[in-house]
């Protein structure tokens, strides 16, 4: 890479865009399942049409603002995978009237019984996954609950369709060997074809059979009864992913670009233009086995130099030293020099900027938007 940009800023390679998406479809081709993909990580029209051999298909968002965004430009078929809340009723419904074949999702029976009211109140229908709680890790009902049928029973009461149910294995993000993460899959896949089974036997109808996780889905065995696949980072991947086995450092697509701007040479310090502003705070590799800090440092070409990392970070100052403590002489990093940091959490990373600078063969291809906010 020969040009240097203004930094901090974010940097895309779409090579390793590509050959990430790539191994995703690979791996779920075997198995006759749509791949739903989440673009909360990367919010970009430009990467999202990469997914799809005809540039549009069925997407995951994470907010209604990527929900309008997404909509705006053909694409119609969007599960806003967040659990709605009654303020954005209106908006879910103003989406769906426009042309959005908006499905939502909810895990309780208090929001169950105000969408309903609304329905009812506005005479709008609402399609609904229903959340399953496969692993204990955050939300979502227990997969042999009355509660599904209960909840199912209300809406439909109301001309709410529920269309199915969905899971994340978020667990599997805590795994520790690559046969940990095969045992999340099988309870992720478990758990939500047992909801499924409940409900079906219960006299509901389902078409949408959802999972979702980037270590689950590449290290799936079985996808027996499972109609669609939500994942995200498997798209760039990071520092957590590469930390439990599911990618090499060399697969991560996106980094930081960041200039030297100083030294404290008796501490063994190099000090960059990108704390944690550009950096995000998320330390997701601190409780694996290795603790890569704010991200590892790498050159132009993005590999990484020797045992850098960032070690600490301020608002606009990051702290560049060895993982060992080792002393590292600050010459060999000279003022103005240029680095790039991979990231722990792609998606936290990623948020901290407007837009990609494109990379291809080393080359700038090009600049890509992001959109923010919710």
């Amino acid at each position: 890479m020969s040009e240097l940009f203004e930094t901090p800023s974010l940097l895309l390679d779409v090579d390793r865009l590509d050959a990430n998406i790539l191994r995703m479809r690979d791996k779920l081709a075997p198995f006759e399942v749509v791949l739903r993909p989440h673009v909360k990580t990367n919010k970009s029209l430009e990467v999202t049409e990469r997914f799809f051999p005809a540039g549009r298909g069925p997407i995951t968002v994470s907010t209604l603002r990527e929900a309008d965004f997404f909509f705006a430009a053909g694409f119609t078929d969007i599960l806003y995978g967040v659990s709605i809340a009654p303020n954005k009723f209106a908006h879910a419904a103003r989406l769906i009237e426009q042309g959005a074949a908006l499905k939502l999702v909810l895990d309780n029976l208090e929001s169950a019984r105000l969408l309903a009211e609304f329905a009812r109140t506005h005479e709008q229908t609402f399609e609904v996954l229903l959340e399953v709680d496969c692993d204990g890790h955050r939300s979502g009902i227990p997969p042999h609950s009355p509660l599904l049928v209960e909840i199912a029973r209300l809406l439909r009461a109301s001309d709410v369709t529920v269309s199915g149910v969905m899971t994340h294995a978020g667990n599997s993000y805590d795994s520790r060997s690559i046969a940990e993460i095969e045992a999340c899959a099988r309870q992720e896949r478990n758990a939500v074809v047992d909801a499924a089974r409940l409900l079906e036997e219960a006299g509901f109808e389902l078409s949408v059979v959802s999972i979702g996780s980037t270590p689950t889905a590449l290290f799936t065995q079985d996808l027996s009864g499972i109609t669609e696949v939500r994942a995200g980072v498997f798209a760039f991947f990071d520092l957590v992913m590469a930390g439990l086995g599911v990618c090499q450092v060399q697969d991560i697509a996106v980094s930081v670009l960041t200039t030297v701007i100083g030294h404290q040479p008796e501490k063994g310090w190099t000090i960059v233009d990108a704390g944690w502003m550009a950096l995000s705070r998320d330390r997701g590799t601190a409780k694996q086995s290795v603790d890569q800090g704010y991200g590892i440092v790498c050159n132009l070409n993005g590999q990484p130099i020797g045992d850098l990392i960032v070690t600490a970070a301020n608002q606009e100052h990051g702290i560049i030293s060895s993982r060992s403590g080792t002393f590292e002489p600050a010459g060999e990093l000279p003022v103005g020099m240029q680095l790039r940091i991979l990231p722990n959490h792609a998606c936290a990373t990623s948020a901290q900027h407007a837009g990609y600078h494109v990379l291809t063969g080393g080359r700038h291809l090009g600049d890509w938007s992001r959109i923010a906010g919710w």
